[in-house]
């Protein structure tokens, strides 16, 4: 992985080339402030915290038990896995363009080309630090949502079907919602909001789910239905 001081020196090479962009001050200002940019870049957030994720994505309104916060979890770790393999493919163009680069550059002749190259070089190798640099925290992020899962996943639910807790957490989640409805609230909004937890208690005082539950249940224990 690429470290601090490999970005100090991608950022340092760039001053030469900021000689044309910036206006001189604004470039011996530039210079003296290199250690702090690359703390900058060092330290900067990327994605939530774990107090982030537990305030705002695990907000308990809309995930009011455990088996919900659980199962967003889920949702959260799931998501980050996909977009960190999906980095991995890229980071693995981007080598490959490195080398296809440095290869083209010491064949080149052309001054012009020659130098299109070695621009090309240095915005992929700071690719290159940006992508390590995410990859990290998106590997950090995947761990914080696993740490979370075995926090709420305490026993009391099921955690192989996610279909098995939404009855009641929706129903608590729309419980909330409807006590914030009030004379200002627009009929749409007031429609969809009743009318979804009108559902849930419905559908819990019914008891239609229950077979659908247990036939689940007997799928993973047994490997079919029981007859």
């Amino acid at each position: 992985m690429t470290e601090k001081k490999d970005v100090k020196d991608i950022i340092q090479k760039e001053e030469t080339h900021l000689n044309n962009l910036l206006e001189q001050q604004d470039l011996n200002d530039f210079k003296g402030m290199v250690d702090e940019l690359r703390d900058t870049w060092t330290k900067k957030q990327m994605f939530r915290t774990e107090t982030e994720a537990r305030f705002s994505v695990l907000q308990d309104n809309r995930y009011p038990t455990k088996a919900a916060k659980y199962w967003q979890c889920v949702r959260e770790q799931s998501s980050y896995l996909d977009n960190l393999m999906t980095l991995s493919f890229d980071y693995r163009r981007n080598e490959a363009k490195i080398t296809w680069l440095e290869k083209k550059i010491d064949k080149e002749e052309d001054e012009y080309k020659r130098t299109k190259y070695q621009i090309d070089l240095d915005e992929a190798r700071f690719g290159k630090a940006s992508m390590e640099k995410v990859a990290k925290h998106r590997m950090r992020e995947i761990k914080m949502w696993s740490g979370l899962k075995k926090e709420f996943n305490d026993g009391s639910f099921n955690d192989k079907d996610v279909n098995q807790h939404q009855l009641e957490s929706y129903g608590l989640q729309y419980h909330e919602k409807a006590k914030t409805l009030n004379a200002n609230s627009s009929e749409s909004e007031i429609f969809n909001v009743m009318g979804q937890l009108q559902s849930l208690q419905r559908i819990k005082k019914s008891g239609e789910l229950e077979s659908s539950y247990k036939e689940k249940e007997q799928i993973t224990q047994h490997g079919k239905p029981k007859v």
